[in-house]
This record gives structure tokens, sequence and C-alpha cells, in this order.
């Protein structure tokens, strides 16, 4: 009895963890190092390609809440993601190739799972098989995959990720170290402009020259990773109430908040490498070093990678997926990740822990578990599958998909902190039947 789980992301290596771990034996088939996507760089498992931060870790927060519910169920990669953990204020980011080089080391050295390398162009004929390829599927697969779902796979949105510096060509005379309200330790550079440099530099941003993406429109862009171009485009001050905003920041030269901040954080534990927070960027090359050397404290940085774009195809899922993310005309192939519709790193990996938790169940003659709407494993599922949905666009995981609570609380974070209380509960309560 073995499953098929293609692709080595962050939903594929979780899949194939749970299902090993409850004695599935797993062949994870990934056409990496033979072959490699635009945003690929490395050959390690779960490489993030966009950002190195798996966003807020608090509990007022939604995809906070999914963490929890993801460590309290041994997740893979929130175990490899606390264990490389870098200091974000009240965010989990990670030291980026630490992290896939331990989810690498870990899958690679479990007994029930045999990597298979090398590009996969049809899906087998027999037997369980979970497609997690991400959304740069390889074309040969992707070509497979429209034959088999037809008209249901024709959706897509643009992806982008953001520049890397080097930690030592940031002139610190012109920057400081800092979180916003000084919450956590200070786990930022902050580079301030005032107005005559950010005008400057908006001027700039929004007339530069872009690469070529094909059949790239403004509108086709996904909100959460909207590239920083297209949002300064929506006017001069949208970056200023976004990506650089001031507020909570005490320039410490000056004891108050500059006009707009641009903030780096850390990409890797040793502190070299430093990411351009909110600067997904889709520029020409020599167009992101001109534009963002504009920015006082980085007009010597040096780029160890820029910022690049791509295209991300999604399956239209609530009319092909089930809850548990399997293909309702043939269950036994399911899908996980960001392919299915969630959007995120933490959420893809939850679509890859719940595909893996309920296929051991089937194949071991066990009923599926229930995660109520009221858990965000649970929502993510729902939403995917919710075939009243009728313009179907990926998600973050939020609370609005969650069901509100029975009785009125005052307050925006007080709210949705007795929302995720609630949720654990049923998650404890449920442990024991998903371990």
């Amino acid at each position: 009895m073995t499953v098929t789980v293609i692709g080595a992301g962050l939903a594929g290596c979780e899949c194939a963890w749970q299902l090993a771990e409850r004695g599935i034996n797993v062949t994870l088939c990934e056409m990496k190092p033979e072959k490699k996507t635009p945003a690929h760089t490395t050959d390690n498992f779960a490489e993030l390609c966009c950002s190195n931060s798996l966003r807020s870790d608090q509990l007022e927060n939604a995809v906070g809440l999914l963490k929890e519910e993801m460590r309290r169920l041994s997740s893979l990669i929130l175990a490899c993601a606390d264990a490389t953990r870098v200091e974000a204020g009240g965010a989990l980011a990670v030291d980026r190739h630490g992290f896939a080089r331990l989810v690498t080391r870990k899958v690679r050295s479990h007994p029930r799972i045999t990597v298979r390398e090398g590009e996969i162009t049809e899906l087998p004929a027999q037997g369980e098989v979970v497609v997690a390829s991400g959304p740069l599927t390889s074309d040969a697969l992707a070509e497979k995959l429209q034959t088999l779902l037809g008209e249901h796979t024709d959706l897509h949105f643009f992806d982008a990720a953001a520049p890397l510096v080097s930690a030592d060509s940031v002139d610190m005379d012109k920057a400081w170290f800092g979180s916003r309200y000084d919450r956590g330790t200070d786990d930022y550079v902050n580079c301030p402009m005032n107005r005559e440099e950010y005008d400057a530099f908006w001027q700039a941003l929004t007339t530069a020259d872009q690469a070529e993406v094909h059949g790239f429109e403004d509108s086709q862009v996904f909100e959460g990773c909207m590239p920083v171009e297209v949002m300064a485009r929506r006017g001069h001050d949208t970056l200023l109430f976004g990506p650089l905003k001031p507020r909570g920041l005490d320039d410490p030269r000056t004891g108050r908040w500059p006009y707009a901040v641009v903030q780096l954080r850390r990409d890797n534990s040793d502190g070299t490498v430093y990411n351009l927070v909110g600067f997904q960027t889709h520029l020409k090359f020599p167009e992101q070093r001109r534009v963002f050397s504009m920015i006082p404290a980085l007009h010597s940085a040096e780029f160890l990678r820029y910022g690049v774009m791509h295209r991300n195809t999604f399956l239209d899922s609530p009319r092909l997926l089930d809850r548990y993310y399997r293909l309702k005309r043939d269950p036994r192939i399911s899908f996980a990740g960001q392919m299915t519709g969630v959007e995120g790193y933490v959420e893809s990996a939850a679509s890859g822990f719940l595909v893996g938790v309920e296929t051991a169940r089937r194949l071991l003659d066990m009923p599926p578990v229930d995660f109520p709407q009221e858990t965000a494993i649970g929502a993510l599922g729902l939403y995917i599958s919710n075939q009243s949905v009728t313009q179907f666009q990926p998600m973050n995981i939020n609370f609005g998909i969650i069901p509100p609570l029975d009785h009125f609380v005052k307050g925006k974070r007080f709210k949705n902190a007795e929302l995720s209380q609630r949720s654990l509960a049923i998650i404890d309560r449920l442990k024991e039947e998903v371990l």
C-alpha cells in the first residue's frame, strides 16, 4: 500500500510526512534537481520562493490560529519553521535555506518515504495519488491535468517575490534597528525617507520599466503579494498606508515617526541577508537597482537576488474537490497546496496536512476526521469546496470564513482571540483521534 505524492513543496512534504507517520508507504516525486522553475534556486524541498515570513504568530490573527492548530497536531512544516525561526516581531519568519534543508533532511530520512527524482508527466493509472505540484506545475503535467479536469484548470493570477540585499551594504548611519511600537526585539532594519525623498522615489517607481510577463495585467495580481509598483500606481499615498507606513516607528535621531519607512527583515539566521518587506516586484533588474537605491539607507546596497514575478495556476476547486481536497469524480486522486486555491505558505501546508491525514485514514479503513468550520483547518477545506462560490479566487485564511461567536465581544482583537480559543478547544478534543 503506497501513496504517490507529486511535488515536494510545503504541501507535498507535509502530506508525505503525515502519511508516513501513520504507517503508509509514500513515493514522493520531485522534478528537482533535474528540472527547476524560474522561481526555484536550490535543490532542497519546501523552498520558499517569495518571502521568508509565514506571517503573524499571534492568536488574534487567523494565520496565527492556523499555525497553532498545526503545532498541536504535529505538523512537520511548523516544527521545522519553529526550529529555524529568525526574529521578526510578532511574525514567524525563518532562515530560508536552513528551513528548507531541515525539511529535506527529515523527509529523506523517513523510512517510509522514498524520493523519486525527475519530472512526472503522467498521473499513475492506479493507486492513491496526491498532486501537490504547486502553482508552478511543469508544462507537461499541467497539460495532462488540463485534459483530466477540462475547463476547471483555466484560472490563474500572478505572484511576485521581493529582492534580497546583503546586511553589510546597508548604510546604518541612515537606518536603525527596531520593531513597530518597540514590540519584540530589534527585529527589523528601518530605512526612513522624508517627504522629498519619498516623492522622488514614488515618481521613479511608478514610471520604471517592467519586465515582460506574458498575459500580465495589474488586475490579475494576488492582493497579498501585490508588486510594489502596482500598489504605488494606485495613488501617491497608498504605500504610506501599506509597506512604507511609519506608524509606531520612532526614528532615534528625531524621536518622531518619519514620513515613510522601508523595513528590511532578516532572511537568514546569521543576519547577513535581509529582504525588503512588501517589495514584491516585476521591474527589470537594472530598474530595481536604480529605483530601490534611491532609498537613502540603500544607496550602495548589494542586491543578492532581484525580485521576480511568475504566473500561478489554480483549480476551480468548488466544482472539482470535496472538503478533503479529493477529486469528486475520482476520489483516489487528491490535490494539495496553492493549486487548490489556498494562498500562503501555512495554508498550503495545512491542505497537505489534511490530505495526508484523511488519505491515511481511508486506506486504514477509518472514518474521516470532522474538522468543523470553526477550526481554521476545516474552514479552508470548506471554503475551497463551497459550490455556492460563483467567482472562486485564492484565499488566505481569515476569520471571515470562520463562523462568528454566539455572543457579543467588544473589540476586534478580543473577539478574534475568543474565536481562536474556541477553535483550539475543538482541536484539543480531536487531537487523540487525529494523532
